[in-house]
């Protein structure tokens, strides 16, 4: 069985700390939470936290995926 790459990105706010662990499979769905958790009033996660952390989710795709997601007006040949 090959071994999956996991991947970490964290924020540290005050005294609380979210983590995220996600594989490349898991990459919309950790997107999706997120936002969740940046709508949720009762946690001090912030819009301006879930588009920092998303950016960092996004560059972290492998190099393929990065391509495909910009639009091909926006490409440079």
């Amino acid at each position: 069985m090959p071994a999956r790459d996991i991947n970490v990105i964290a924020l540290v706010k005050g005294g609380e700390r979210y983590v995220f662990l996600y594989d490349d499979e898991s990459r919309a769905e950790t997107l999706k939470t997120l936002g969740r958790y940046a709508a949720n009033p009762d946690l001090s996660f912030s819009w301006y936290d879930a588009a920092v952390l998303g950016q960092k989710v996004r560059l972290n795709a492998p190099q393929a995926n990065r391509l495909r997601s910009v639009p091909p007006a926006d490409r440079t040949a």
